[in-house]
């Protein structure tokens, strides 16, 4: 019973017969246009008199609404409504305009069946209320049963008057389910009239998959210098907090390279910002690269505390620009990787070299109890690790190249390929 009464006069029943009243609503003007045609045609003056020549006219209209449904604006206007009233999910409507004819040939169906069902639910919430409720009041007010409009011989019997508020009562439930009856059939059939098409449907894929991949490049962009630089700079106050006493020298050199290390990072941070808006934007500061950058990197993970040893076998200057950049940002997060799992005394070798047509990026360190809790094989995060192996596979994979990491006896080696020719 409850669920019933949910069903005829619950809080989406009542929403969705506003959705017919509007319906009807916007029939009038096609009703009143098909009295234009139907009054001259049948020779009568007032149409608006008999019941039938209205249906006729309403009959008239619709195909004049159909057409009229054609305007652009009607399948946007027409999801936002059925979205909000009728309940219907976002992602089952379609809110741009009707561009092919199928979508059109739905639209106008849908229009259509809006203004047919919400015309006659209208008609009869205009109607089917004033006199239920005179029968309701029937046997209370004696006047009504004098009114020559009302019902003559029925009323003369006592039980036909007794009986009159319950056929006005369950007028008013008949109003409702028909209402409800009407508003549910029209959210069944809204997906499939106003629903995407499967154009819009790869449309909105190819949306969500470039802003999911704008998404990971600044996620990615934000861990790998960010992180890094929290990395160099924890380890470089840790150094000089302990020798604080007994060797002013290096606890200068190491704040110096603190103030380095931040004022860079903010030069990055804006730069990965740049991608949030118009791609790079005018003012902010360029991405770095192997070519420009790799010396200062060097410098600022040794002034951590960190023993790197580097081979450059390679001119960075020659580099195509984009290799440039992936292989800074991966170079920057294997050397971030050592310092932040291998330990600051702990030897770190890196080679950078061109080899047969590929850039080849190779950071290797001695694997201790540290090491291996943190680093995968798998770019997947364990205890203490993070997700920079998942975002190096992710940079040499958007160019073509391939990551390989792993210990190898009691090193760990990060080794990664980059193609030199077409690249992205």
């Amino acid at each position: 019973m409850t669920a019933l009464v949910r069903f005829l006069f619950g809080r989406r029943a009542r929403l969705r017969w506003i959705h017919l009243i509007l319906g009807g609503a916007l029939a009038m003007p096609y009703v009143l246009v098909g009295s234009v045609v139907v009054g001259p045609f049948t020779g009568v003056d007032n149409v608006f008199g008999s019941l039938a020549l209205q249906l006729a006219s309403f009959a008239v209209g619709l195909p004049l609404a159909a057409l009229t449904s054609l305007f652009p604006l009607t399948r946007p206007l027409e999801s936002g409504v059925v979205r909000w009233l009728c309940g219907v999910e976002a992602d089952r409507l379609a809110y741009g305009p009707a561009r092919t004819k199928g979508e059109k040939g739905r639209t106008a169906a849908w229009f259509t069946l809006h203004l047919g069902l919400g015309g006659i639910v209208a008609g009869m919430s205009l109607a089917v209320p004033p006199f239920a409720a005179a029968l309701i009041v029937l046997p209370f007010v004696p006047a009504l049963r004098d009114d020559p409009a009302g019902l003559p011989g029925v009323l003369d019997h006592a039980w036909a008057l007794a009986l009159a508020p319950v056929a006005g009562a369950a007028m008013l439930v008949a109003l409702a389910a028909c209402a409800a009856g009407c508003g549910t059939l029209l959210a069944r059939w809204a997906p499939a009239l106003l629903g995407p098409s499967p154009e819009d449907r790869l449309a909105a894929a190819e949306a969500r998959a470039a802003d999911l991949a704008v998404r990971n490049r600044l996620a990615r962009e934000l861990h790998d210098s960010v992180g890094h630089a929290l990395s160099a700079v924890t380890l470089q106050a840790s150094a000089a907090r302990r020798l604080l006493d007994s060797d002013p020298d290096f606890v200068r050199d190491a704040l110096a390279a603190i103030e380095d290390t931040t004022r860079r990072t903010v030069g990055e941070l804006d730069a990965v910002l740049g991608i949030l808006r118009d791609g790079d934007a005018p003012g902010t500061a360029p991405a770095p690269t192997l070519a420009a950058d790799l010396d200062g990197l060097l410098d600022r993970t040794r002034a951590g505390g960190l023993r790197v040893t580097a081979t450059v076998a390679a001119d960075p200057r020659t580099l195509p620009p984009p290799v440039s950049r992936e292989a800074y940002r991966i170079v920057q997060e294997g050397l971030s990787n050592a310092l932040r799992h291998a330990g600051g005394q702990v030897p770190v070798a890196l080679c950078v070299e061109v080899r047969d047509g590929h850039l080849r990026i190779t950071v290797e360190n001695p694997v201790g109890p540290a090491g291996e809790a943190a680093h995968s094989s798998d770019g997947t995060p364990r205890p203490g690790g993070g997700h920079g192996l998942r975002g190096i596979a992710d940079r040499a994979r958007l160019l073509g190249g391939v990551t390989e990491a792993g210990p190898v006896g009691h090193t760990w080696r990060l080794h990664v390929r980059l193609p030199l020719t077409s690249t992205t």
